[in-house]
């Protein structure tokens, strides 16, 4: 399978199973088009007389087309897929081993974010903050569950994680005593809407903390439209000045700014915009997955608005790279010359087998958006996995899984999509949230552009 499309000047073809990228001139393009379709003598004469006119020779087709055949003699071009026979497999080979937690520290929130799918941290049962004895049995329950895997990843997540940042602060203390006992090391990951941002935070996070993510929605009337405190009153001007003196503090340490689009800003552009003037260039915008009727829910109408963003989003992202300017958007971050293995590539993220969600009652769930889906309980900390048919129905879950999965080019750059997603908009882990599939492809196609760009500038 290959999928052709010209953005920003480039003719580019991908292969999907080879995951070769080519650039192509516009011969090449139209020859790659219906290769598969057309005799070669019929292909080359229903090209022969439009390349004419443009001073492309009958003999300059016919040295094109060898060349678009030894590609796929070579394995570049038209690859078979050879990956469906293991993807059944390559979840039973891990052996059950963990790698990551999400720990919910705080089932509470000081924003009320009406958007929120985890109901304003309360994820539709009670408030709730983490002990630290529940904490540090999260993490031997990790340890104990991680096999030979010395690399292991742990989020604080919420709620507010921040509501709860003595126990984090402790629980981090517990963590690095473990590791020369263990021989494991922990990478922690904070997730904040900023309101505590302080000194002593700030000191914490860039000393322990792998990566942070931090949540801006972009301009000032649409980060305050939902991200509101319980008086009503917006946050951005409060998290701001916070934000800013979090990343000065951070200096070259991995962060995210996360922001969310909805109905009411299908121009994000702008949004990311207005982070870039703030000063911030580690950039994350996610479309939100709202249940249907929801006013914030993305509409068929808002699809070409999104889709035209993203591309201009890739155009401004090239212009700054050139200018020295440079930043960095997560979903368009990719790499040509190795990228994730093909078991990522076909299982996805892992949640459910490799990774999972910790409530403060040390409650097991397949990831953080399936926390309060009491049929997704997979177990407890103590007790382990003692919901075996959930385990397995998630470590079923791969790309091929999803009928519709086969026929899509994409198909080994989302891994079958968020499963959480598909269940929210289908009701099925296995089904397939088709909004958000049209966007991930379009992210893509600008992914693939702008390495592509890049390849060739420094070249």
């Amino acid at each position: 399978m290959i999928h052709q499309y010209k953005l920003g000047g480039y003719n580019i073809v991908l292969d999907v199973c080879s995951g070769s990228v080519h650039v192509v001139d516009d011969a090449a393009y139209d020859i790659i088009a219906d290769f598969e379709q057309k005799p070669r003598a019929a292909l080359l004469d229903s090209l022969e007389q439009g390349y004419a006119a443009k001073g492309v020779t009958r003999q300059e087709l016919e040295e094109c087309y060898d060349q678009v055949l030894s590609l796929k003699e070579q394995g570049k071009l038209f690859a078979p897929d050879v990956f469906e026979s293991q993807a059944g497999t390559l979840k039973a080979r891990s052996g059950g081993v963990i790698k990551a937690l999400c720990l919910h520290v705080a089932h509470t929130c000081n924003l009320n974010c009406a958007y929120c799918f985890a109901s304003q941290g309360k994820y539709h049962g009670e408030r709730a903050i983490m002990s630290l004895d529940v904490g540090k049995r999260a993490l031997d329950f990790l340890i104990e569950h991680s096999g030979t895997r010395k690399n292991l990843e742990v989020d604080f997540f919420g709620g507010e994680p921040l509501m709860n940042f003595d126990m984090i602060q402790e629980l981090v203390r517990y963590a690095r005593s473990l590791e020369p006992i263990y021989n494991k090391h922990f990478r922690f990951t904070l997730t904040t809407n900023g309101v505590l941002l302080d000194e002593k935070v700030i000191e914490f996070a860039n000393r322990e903390c792998h990566n942070v993510v931090l949540s801006l929605d972009g301009r000032k009337e649409v980060h305050d439209r939902y991200r509101v405190d319980y008086a009503g009153n917006g946050s951005w001007e409060k998290i701001v000045p916070k934000f800013q003196a979090f990343v000065k503090a951070r200096g070259n340490r991995e962060y995210y700014m996360r922001g969310t689009f909805t109905h009411f800003n299908p121009d994000f552009l702008k949004d990311i915009e207005t982070m870039l003037d703030l000063g911030f260039t580690e950039l994350s915008m996610e479309p939100v997955v709202a249940a249907p009727g929801d006013e914030a829910a993305l509409t068929p109408e808002d699809l070409p608005i999104v889709m035209e963003q993203y591309e201009k989003l890739a155009m401004l992202m090239k212009k700054r790279r050139e200018e020295g300017r440079p930043f960095t958007f997560y979903h368009y971050m990719l790499d040509l010359s190795g990228g994730p293995c093909i078991y990522k590539r076909i299982s996805g993220c892992g949640s459910g087998t490799e990774y999972m969600a910790v409530t403060p009652w040390g409650d097991l769930y397949p990831c953080h958006q399936f926390v309060g889906e009491e049929k997704f309980r997979l177990g407890d900390i103590w007790k382990g996995v003692t919901n075996p048919e959930v385990r397995a129905e998630f470590a079923s879950c791969n790309v091929y899984s999803h009928a519709e999965c086969r026929d899509c080019w994409a198909r080994l750059y989302c891994a079958g999509g968020c499963a959480a997603n598909a269940y929210h908009a289908t009701g099925s882990i296995r089904g397939v949230y088709e909004m958000g599939c049209e966007l991930f492809r379009k992210r893509m196609e600008c992914a693939i552009f702008l390495a592509v760009d890049k390849m060739l500038s420094e070249s």
